[in-house]
């Protein structure tokens, strides 16, 4: 993204002297998705996914499952995304939503990949589509499918994603006064929980106002291991483990 633009080199250095030993840098476009692998190819630390953004579904050319199929054959792109509904924003018409999410789920399906779900005022939608994706594809039983991007929602809704196949990862925003995330975060399988950046948005409390950046999830696993009452070197251990039999790095 741009905010980067001006010292990228200086913020991937800054990750690699927190502990963060690898960066997933995630399309929201066409554009972007070629942006991210520019980036995996530069960087040995960073991987990339290809998706359209639900804010980008009312703008994509007809053959935007032709490129991203492409794209997705990079041998550093470990995922379809982000991909999703949001129905806060709202930028795109619903319907072209729904069909741009099919669209590439059936991608992910086609190419075995995993996906990076954003879900936005749209929980129950979602779910009912991932239920009907994950009931058609009998071969993704067992295995990882994806991940429940910023989860912001409740603990049943946790739970049905969940028996989905799905992770659930949280951003920044575990460290705000008052987020439900932490106690959340307790109801969910040590094992099926990921954290992340989303930057350059929900920068930790600490930071609460700036840019955000990788370095900072450092500082989401700190604020998830205390509350999970658990010693920040084994949380970090046990997500990294997590990430690294999604995204098969």
């Amino acid at each position: 993204m741009k905010e980067f633009a001006g010292d990228r080199d200086e913020v991937v250095t800054r990750a690699l002297a927190m502990g963060v030993t690898r960066i997933i840098s995630v399309g929201t476009d066409i554009a972007s998705s070629e942006q991210a692998i520019a980036l995996a190819e530069k960087y040995p630390q960073i991987y990339a996914a290809v998706g359209i953004h639900p804010h980008d579904a009312g703008r994509v050319e007809s053959s935007y499952l032709t490129r991203l199929a492409e794209l997705a054959k990079h041998p550093k792109v470990v995922a379809i995304g982000e991909i999703g509904l949001d129905f806060y924003r709202n930028y795109s018409p619903k319907e072209a939503q729904f069909s741009v999410l099919r669209g590439q789920l059936e991608l992910a399906a086609e190419l075995s990949l995993p996906i990076i779900i954003h879900a936005r005022q749209s929980a129950r939608e979602m779910i009912e589509i991932l239920s009907d994706w994950v009931n058609h594809h009998k071969d993704l039983s067992g295995k990882p499918r994806g991940v429940i991007h910023c989860f912001s929602e409740d603990t049943p809704t946790a739970r049905k994603y969940l028996e989905l196949g799905f992770y659930i990862s949280f951003p920044g925003f575990v460290s705000y006064p008052q987020s439900r995330a932490p106690a959340v975060a307790k109801t969910i399988p040590i094992d099926k929980i990921l954290v992340e950046t989303d930057c350059p948005f929900l920068t930790p409390q600490k930071y609460r106002g700036k840019r955000n950046e990788p370095s900072y999830v450092a500082l989401t696993a700190e604020t998830l291991a205390i509350s999970l009452g658990m010693p920040l070197e084994k949380f970090a251990g046990q997500t990294t483990e997590n990430a690294q039999r999604l995204f098969k790095f």
